[in-house]
């Protein structure tokens, strides 16, 4: 009995709070002339068992892009065997709901099998070897949604800190001009798409250098890149917004366009390292750290809003550069930021609490909106 209870209980809150993300304001209807509202999505959700996740996400959301159902480790685990059943569903959701779709990521030093760079003896490729895969791959995966997803985002964090090329197996073994093939061969696959170069800190003068003799070398060369994604995994303290704008501002000034590609402020205290993404950092688990296991003071709260308000005021300024604003992850339960840099840490930095309500963030940002 207590179990057909608790089921009884359950499905009376998801059908409430999908009600209530149906009534809420929505961001994209805020937003809908400047640009897009976009946000990235799991296979929970892709597949419709996240219900409370999906009413969010059409409701409020006009694109989307995947966490994980497009890398490389998903779509082509095996050197003979693709596996497009996760990604074909989330296209499908995408058009359903009549949104733009991204395609994230073709290249990155993360998340790739072994075998990509190695032959069978497990001796790493050579040159020509790897282009040849990366070829295929790109070819097979991009040339399967050709037209139906609008934007991909080709090479994914390929600079380091300073602004020099990150010495991946991507650099190690073909050369600096894999970044140049990768675009290349995405154009070749679907000459339709937005192709985009995505990395994080570039609010850091120093990589944004890097990023802009990155951009002004492809152009050179004449090799398709449309947009620059500035990831903006953000935190409380840092980076200012200032600096936002002029990373935006440095990136419109060579005539592609800028995307905020995985927006979230994350609101716990620092591990002692700079601003990172690096998904490879781990820290132990310390209580210290995770202060706010039972909730997130008011005051935070507010810091939070006050926070995101400051840089959509940046976006709304620079409206006709961005092509879109997307937040990475849904409600702050989806948030990648609860188990990196350390894991079982609870997080709050996304607009959408535990249970899929909207946080005083939500309505800052709202408020942004109406200020014109």
């Amino acid at each position: 009995m207590y179990d057909h209870q608790s089921l009884i209980l359950g499905a009376v809150l998801v059908a409430a709070a999908i009600a209530s993300a149906q009534s809420t304001p929505a961001l994209k209807d805020a937003y809908r002339n400047d640009f897009y509202i976009g946000v990235a999505i799991n296979a929970a959700q892709i597949t419709g068992q996240d219900q409370r996740g999906d009413a969010l996400i059409e409701s409020q959301f006009d694109s989307i892009s995947p966490d994980n159902a497009l890398k490389w480790e998903k779509v082509h685990p095996q050197p003979d065997k693709y596996d497009f059943r996760l990604a074909d569903q989330y296209v499908a959701f995408g058009e359903e709901h009549h949104m733009f779709i991204v395609g994230h990521n073709l290249v990155w030093h993360e998340q790739v099998p072994a075998w990509v760079f190695h032959d069978a003896q497990g001796n790493l490729l050579g040159r020509d070897a790897l282009l040849a895969r990366l070829r295929d791959h790109i070819y097979t995966v991009v040339g399967r949604y050709k037209g139906r997803i609008q934007s991909w985002d080709v090479v994914n964090e390929a600079l380091n800190d300073d602004g020099t090329l990150r010495q991946s197996l991507w650099f190690k073994i073909i050369g600096e001009d894999y970044i140049e093939k990768a675009f290349q061969y995405a154009h070749e696959a679907d000459p339709g798409a937005q192709l985009t170069y995505n990395d994080y800190n570039l609010e850091n003068p120093a990589k944004r250098k890097g990023a802009v003799a990155l951009v002004k070398k492809l152009q050179a060369e004449e090799i398709p890149i449309d947009a620059v994604g500035i990831q903006a995994h953000l935190r409380l303290d840092s980076p200012t917004p200032e600096q936002e704008d002029a990373a935006i501002s440095a990136l419109e000034a060579l005539g592609v366009k800028v995307a905020i590609t995985e927006l979230d402020i994350d609101v716990l205290p620092s591990v002692g390292y700079g601003p990172t993404a690096d998904v490879s950092l781990h820290v132990r688990q310390d209580p210290k750290l995770n202060p706010y296991v039972k909730g997130l003071p008011d005051s935070v709260q507010q810091q939070l809003a006050d926070r995101y308000a400051a840089f959509f005021r940046v976006f709304l300024k620079h409206r006709g550069a961005l092509s879109r604003v997307t937040f990475w992850g849904v409600t702050d339960a989806q948030s990648w930021l609860n188990n990196w840099p350390v894991a079982g840490r609870t997080s709050y930095p996304l607009l959408f609490d535990r249970n899929g309500q909207p946080k005083p963030a939500f309505q800052a940002i709202l408020g942004v909106a109406s200020e014109r």
